[in-house]
């Protein structure tokens, strides 16, 4: 029996472990394998190993575990070998007899069945399975090849971002999850509640439960799942510097959309001691740009293109996918590297230019009213496009007005607003209203997948904003007012400072060209679902 990773299709059994990366053997081959092949401290214990070591010579004694994907029983004795079962091959390294591009292929001797699986209930099957249906059992569809590379190429991501910020000197933080105060005054928030014991004594059918909510008295308020942690990296930035965190944030939010979910990640930044916002723009810029790259080079990217080419099936999973030369622009523009920046546009001079299409929309661009997903996507499409087979450039939207943009958020001076910035003049942002430092992040598809602006850090000026949108309200407890902490941070030495916030699950969506956000995540949690 042979197990040939790469070239299943004519081998005698189709073997996927959970994670070809931590494909893990119960004891090391290295005794087995040439001393100069891989460093001393590293031993062979994975089959992805195996397949990059390409011995000279052939190892023996070799042992890997992992999963049955597939099973052909037509040529060999495989009784007892059902898809989903955990079994433990024994077996020997050696050359491959078949003329591929695979030099060695792992030679079977003994199957160790070490939990069975009834094939007939299994819920993952070789056939073509449906998002739809696969996110009815979030807690096995990460069996199936596609989403298995998905979370792979997750882990690559969060790898890629620590090494980035930690080459910036950036100190990763862990902000709260249970916060005093809703940071985007949206108030979509999720309330902690503490359930009262009695509630629980008895579950007699048709025995009402106790409803009691001890939550004021637990914590001495309401408190709410975090739906940023921007306000808490603020505070830290003014300690230790410069500061990122990559956190779920939760918010309670009833759109039933493919980019909305209750529970996401937030990749968030905070610098100290910045003047410009071009600076935090730059940041962003550099930040995709390193990351991206570094991802496009590890294995799960590389499978992820490699699996889209490599099936003959008549409908895959990758068929749901966007396709295959559409994520190749987008990933071109991510890493693309030269002298000019992202494309960049002022808020006022976006609203003119889709003003000009109006036809195209449904919803009539105004400067009042904010942009919708269908004005974002235009903007992304055309700004950030360089051809028809080029690459697609995420696109920078900034300066919005300051009635529609959070309380936080730092007015733009009277001179930029005249003079514009880097990206070039404005047309006329003192005419139309108050404009804000900020910026969103556009791409195609996904619209707004990162979003930033200098903080205002005036004391007066921050408090007069949170009175006249009702934010500050007396209490009799002092330290009550959930966010009198965030005004002492102006209190006392602040600095000019300034952030952003990225959507990791939309980026991930993004660049593996999967529609739905929900799955890109592991247990995808949204209005209605929350499975298990």
């Amino acid at each position: 029996m042979a197990f040939r990773p790469g070239a299943a299709s004519s081998s005698r059994l189709r073997f996927t472990p959970p994670n070809p990366r931590s494909f893990s053997s119960s004891r090391t081959t290295r005794s087995s394998c040439p001393t100069n092949a891989l460093p001393s401290v590293r031993p062979v214990r994975t089959v992805a190993q195996f397949l990059e070591w390409k011995p000279e010579a052939e190892a023996t004694d070799v042992i890997v575990n992992g999963y049955v994907r597939s099973a052909r029983t037509m040529k060999a004795d495989v009784s007892g070998l059902r898809v989903g079962a955990a079994v433990r091959l024994h077996g020997s390294w050696v050359p491959s007899k078949y003329a591929t591009d695979q030099s060695h292929e792992l030679k079977v001797d003994r199957v160790d069945i070490l939990g069975a699986s009834d094939s007939s209930t299994y819920p993952i099957q070789k056939k073509y399975q449906t998002p739809e249906y696969l996110r009815t059992i979030p807690h096995l569809r990460s069996r199936t090849p596609l989403n298995a590379a998905i979370l792979r190429l997750r882990s690559d991501a969060v790898n890629a971002l620590t090494r980035f910020f930690s080459s910036r000197d950036f100190t990763q933080t862990h902000p709260p999850i249970v916060t005093s105060s809703d940071c985007e005054g949206g108030g979509e928030v999720f309330n902690v509640s503490v359930q009262n014991p009695e509630s629980s004594i008895d579950d007699t059918p048709g025995k009402q439960r106790g409803t009691k909510n001890t939550t004021d008295t637990f914590f001495r308020g309401p408190r709410y799942l975090t739906v940023s942690t921007q306000l808490h990296l603020e505070a830290l930035a003014q300690s230790v510097g410069n500061v990122w965190t990559l956190s779920p944030t939760f918010r309670a939010e009833r759109s039933d959309t493919s980019r909305h979910m209750s529970e996401f990640y937030m990749l968030e930044a905070e610098m100290p001691f910045v003047d410009e916002m071009d600076d935090v723009l730059e940041l962003v810029e550099d930040m995709l740009r390193e990351v991206t790259t570094d991802m496009y080079r590890a294995r799960a990217a590389t499978e992820l293109r490699e699996r889209r080419v490599s099936s003959n099936a008549s409908r895959t999973a990758e068929d749901d996918l966007v396709s295959a030369d559409e994520v190749e622009r987008r990933w071109a523009g991510m890493m693309h590297r030269s002298s000019a920046r992202w494309p960049r546009i002022r808020y006022g001079d976006a609203i003119t230019l889709l003003q000009a299409q109006e036809h195209r929309f449904e919803h009539k661009p105004t400067w009042e009213d904010g942009l919708h997903s269908e004005h974002e996507k235009y903007l992304a499409t055309t700004l950030g496009s360089t051809g028809a087979n080029g690459m697609y450039q995420p696109v920078f939207v900034t300066h919005y007005p300051r009635d529609i943009k959070a309380f936080y958020m730092r007015p733009t001076a009277t001179s930029a607003q005249t003079a514009g910035t880097r990206d070039g003049p404005s047309s006329g942002a003192n005419e139309r209203g108050a404009t804000v430092d900020c910026f969103d992040l556009l791409v195609p598809d996904l619209c707004e997948i990162a979003g930033g602006s200098m903080r205002e850090h005036r004391l007066a000026d921050l408090q007069e904003v949170m009175q006249a949108r009702g934010m500050v309200r007396p209490s009799t407890t002092p330290g009550f007012n959930g966010l009198d902490w965030y005004l002492d941070l102006r209190r006392w030495g602040s600095c000019p400072h300034g952030g952003f916030g990225l959507g990791f699950d939309r980026l991930l969506s993004y660049l593996a060209g999967v529609p739905n956000i929900r799955d890109v995540v592991a247990f995808p949690r949204w209005h209605g679902r929350c499975d298990c």
